[in-house]
């Protein structure tokens, strides 16, 4: 019964409530130093465009948006992602529910398909897009998902990074990590990575390794701003080695 009632929308929701107030508390007593030092004029000239997250990210990269930001973020329809949407509404972001897998056939069970269709058409209302490069349970390796809704929007993959120095880091699959309040923190916005509509398969390919390759430079920099290291960074080559020995087996 307990858990029943723990796992009902009601609940989740008012837990997704009290994390964006503690969240804005957070951004509110936090110090941040922020690159490029022309932010401002710099994110402008990308509009609208896709920020490109690790999945670890999810409650920090909130902190990026600006009081007149047009944004929206793709969220998983897991129950944890009722939380994280309610979250994200507290911050004025608008929501999608839906996300990538590593299977075809998971896919349209996440509703996957779906969000791209809705993420499509924010991008083309001017919306910035927020979704995670990785998929669920294979952090830090990024998926084609978001290769491919570049391709078909034509707008540019744009690598983000937000941290702080005082956190809490979860020892869960995507090295989540949550900030503390009256702490310094680092917002680091990457390169744009543009994805040719006629891209071939070679394209995509040289693409999801382009943004793997700048979310891990952007969070590198952001945590040596604050005089720290990414605890999640040690993960990834081990899961790259598990997801290319997987891909192989399959293929023969």
């Amino acid at each position: 019964m307990l858990k029943k009632i723990l796992k009902s929308r009601k609940v989740l929701r008012g837990v997704g409530w009290a994390m964006g107030a503690y969240l804005k508390l957070v951004k509110r007593t936090t110090s941040f130093v922020i690159e490029p030092h022309d932010f401002d004029g710099y994110v402008d000239s990308l509009e609208p465009f896709i920020v490109t997250m690790w999945h670890g990210q999810h409650f920090m990269i909130l902190f990026a948006r600006r009081p007149q930001d047009k944004r929206a973020v793709m969220i998983s329809r897991h129950g944890d992602g009722e939380i994280n949407a309610v979250a994200a509404e507290a911050f004025g972001l608008r929501t999608i529910r839906g996300s990538g897998a590593q299977r075809r056939d998971q896919i349209r069970k996440r509703g996957g398909a779906e969000a791209l269709r809705a993420g499509l058409g924010l991008l083309a209302e001017n919306y910035s897009l927020g979704v995670t490069a990785d998929v669920p349970k294979v952090s830090r390796v990024a998926g084609r998902g978001i290769v491919v809704l570049a391709q078909l929007s034509g707008r540019p993959m744009v690598p983000v990074a937000v941290v702080t120095r005082r956190r809490i880091d979860f020892r869960n699959w995507d090295c989540s990590s949550i900030g503390l309040p009256f702490g310094k923190g680092a917002i680091v916005v990457g390169k744009p990575i543009f994805v040719e509509r006629k891209a071939t398969p070679a394209d995509i390919e040289t693409a999801r390794i382009a943004v793997q390759s700048e979310l891990d430079r952007v969070h590198a920099r952001a945590y040596f701003l604050i005089g720290d290291r990414d605890p999640g960074a040690d993960r990834q080559h081990v899961l790259e080695a598990r997801v290319a020995a997987a891909s192989k087996a399959t293929e023969t």
